[in-house]
């Protein structure tokens, strides 16, 4: 029988390995959306899959408000997955906004982890000074409103920009039926926790290994966030993907497998 924690977060669990791997997804995301990169490791690790509390098939009683207000309320909820499986040596995998909640989770309990996997990470969205975030806080502020006034137009609109490869329509649609099937009220709040926050002054707390994945053309975390990354945050691997836009892990799959395990071999 699922603990509450489990239940809440809808925790699944396979793999025939012993040191686990955690696949956190991104905004408007589920763990579904992991699909393509899972079988590549479930022979050698423990996989464990969650929807955050308000998206995918989560318990979303169990929301609350003030907790999810901003990304701190997020990482509790890796570390009570962590700690009610007692997980140690976690293989942390976050994709866009999760990179920044399993580096909040990492800071708070560092002996959880043994590496973090940051695909598309950014700790601040919004331009300050010579900082280059990709969005003016004007532009968060719009897209706040249209969600508000339009939540479907927005994700028919946001969506297909966010995944890119125009070839491939059906990941493009995928995404918006995702955004879609998210109560539009927890959507902007997490929107607001994921695009006003900066964590900039964070990462150089950060003891535990990590590989940053930067994609190419990314509209939401561009190259220039890339690169800040790889200078401010202490004892990273950074690489620069040939995939286009911001959910490699399900436009580029083979490659983004291929630098994972290049990194995990690399790192013993």
């Amino acid at each position: 029988m699922p603990s509450p924690i489990t239940k809440r977060n809808n925790v699944h669990i396979f793999g025939k390995g012993k040191q686990p791997m955690l696949f956190a997804h991104g905004f408007g995301c589920d763990q579904h959306m992991w699909r393509y990169l899972t079988p590549a490791f479930e022979n050698d690790y423990k996989i464990i899959l969650f929807d955050y509390v308000g998206s995918g098939h989560s318990d979303p009683a169990a929301y609350n408000v003030e907790r999810y207000s901003s990304l701190q309320g997020y990482a509790m909820d890796v570390l009570e997955i962590c700690e009610e499986l007692k997980l140690s040596e976690v293989i942390f995998v976050g994709h866009s906004v999760s990179s920044m909640v399993g580096i909040l989770a990492a800071i708070a309990k560092p002996e959880y982890f043994q590496h973090l996997i940051l695909v598309g990470p950014s700790p601040c969205y919004i331009n300050n000074g010579e900082y280059v975030g990709g969005f003016d806080r004007s532009d968060i502020e719009g897209m706040l409103e249209t969600m508000e006034k339009n939540y479907i137009g927005w994700a028919n609109f946001l969506a297909p920009n966010i995944m890119a490869n125009p070839e491939s329509p059906e990941l493009a649609e995928e995404l918006t039926q995702s955004f879609c099937a998210t109560d539009p009220e927890i959507a902007k709040q997490f929107a607001e926790a994921t695009f006003f926050s900066d964590n900039r002054h964070d990462l150089a707390k950060v003891t535990t290994p990590s590989l940053i994945l930067q994609c190419s053309e990314d509209i939401i975390a561009p190259i220039e966030v890339g690169e800040y990354m790889r200078s401010a945050l202490p004892r990273n691997s950074y690489r620069q993907m040939k995939a286009t836009g911001h959910c490699p892990h399900m436009s580029a799959p083979e490659e983004t497998i291929d630098l994972i395990k290049e990194y995990l071999t690399s790192a013993g």
